[in-house]
């Protein structure tokens, strides 16, 4: 071999090599511009704290192809602050199921009562409807405007609260299973006891971090239980802006990590794949994520952002959002209350600053 083909071919494989946390993240800081100021005036304004009106980013971490790009704190939010994700718990109880999946604990069109007893009342419901919040059963998201009112306020905080999964299993079908989407955080925390069911009363507990976590390397997080140790699948699980993108960058490629497959490819194809039947909210539901497309490659929620973005979404402004085409992760931890953060501003601001202008 002559000397000037081994020299490109050692570059060549130091360009492709990819670049992966272990245990720390590589960091490769964007150089100052002003679509970088741009990027920061949007997402750290200045802020009425005692009127809690306005953006209050708590966290903002850009991952481009394996490397820390960009990373700011804000509050009492530090790198080492395990952050409540709220909903992303959704997303990241998925990520936990596709390593189920992959291992052969259930498949898609299973009825969840085979793993779930307290869902015999409800034999048509399926694993799949579960992950696409299209149960069917009648459920009320509302938090602030209808608390009297909220399936899911009961869940987490009075009646429910001890047992949410049976709670959940009580309530009325008022649609077939499988036809129409209703978000849904008792259809997520349904699918956490159908885990304890797939792998058994005695892996449940650790199954999360024998599963996904300890493979990734995350050491932050904090998954909470109900009085009955189930998993609060919809929304208490904690954990670093760099450990949650690690679950962002396993998602961002394909599911593999360091030369590992561990979430099978037909999985990432579910969860990225839309429901054929979103409401009529502009919502693009995939698999416990959202999607930046919609069923028949209609245009999703986020024009500024290429269309395979997808998305762990959370409560008052958390954000785990995925750019397969761009190698682009971003976390995103806040505490928003009046509802002027846009997802796709964010979005817009981040590709310009880590990508150039007129980027999608």
């Amino acid at each position: 071999m002559s000397r000037l083909l081994f020299v490109f071919l050692l570059f060549a494989n130091v360009a492709f090599a990819e670049s992966w946390p272990d245990p720390e993240w590589p960091v490769h800081p964007l150089a100052q511009s002003a679509a970088l100021k741009d990027l920061e005036t949007y997402a750290f304004p200045p802020r009425d704290e005692q009127e809690r009106k306005g953006i209050r980013t708590d966290a903002l971490l850009i991952i481009r192809n394996g490397e820390v790009v960009y990373e700011r704190y804000a509050g009492v939010t530090t790198a080492q602050t395990p952050h409540l994700t709220w909903s992303i718990s959704k997303s990241i109880l998925a990520t936990v199921l596709g390593v189920a999946f992959g291992e052969g604990h259930f498949k898609l069109d299973d009825p969840v009562a085979k793993f779930y007893s307290p869902f015999s009342a409800h034999p048509d419901i399926r694993l799949q409807d579960l992950l696409h919040w299209a149960s069917g059963l009648d459920w009320q998201e509302d938090y602030e405007y209808a608390p009297l009112n909220s399936s899911v306020v009961a869940m987490l905080y009075t009646r429910g609260r001890g047992d949410m999964a049976r709670y959940t299993a009580e309530h009325k079908v008022t649609s077939a299973p499988g036809t129409s989407y209703r978000y849904s955080s008792g259809d997520s925390t349904v699918l956490a006891a159908a885990l304890k069911g797939m792998v058994g009363d005695t892996a449940y507990a650790d199954y999360p971090w024998t599963a996904l976590f300890d493979p990734l390397g995350i050491t932050s997080a904090v998954w909470e239980t109900d009085a009955t140790g189930t998993f609060v699948g919809s929304s208490y699980a904690y954990m670093t802006a760099r450990d949650l993108a690690r679950i962002g960058l396993l998602m961002q490629r394909g599911g593999a990590w360091q030369g590992r497959q561990l979430l099978p490819k037909a999985w990432i194809d579910f969860n990225v794949t839309p429901f054929a039947f979103p409401n009529a909210t502009g919502e693009a539901p995939g698999g416990q994520w959202w999607l930046n497309r919609k069923a028949g490659s209609q245009p999703g929620p986020w024009p500024d952002a290429p269309p395979d973005t997808f998305a762990g979404l959370g409560h008052w402004g958390q954000a785990l959002y995925v750019v397969p085409s761009k190698g682009l992760v971003i976390v995103r931890y806040a505490d928003d209350r009046d509802g002027t953060y846009d997802h796709n501003q964010l979005l817009k601001r981040a590709l310009h600053a880590v990508l150039g202008e007129g980027a999608q």
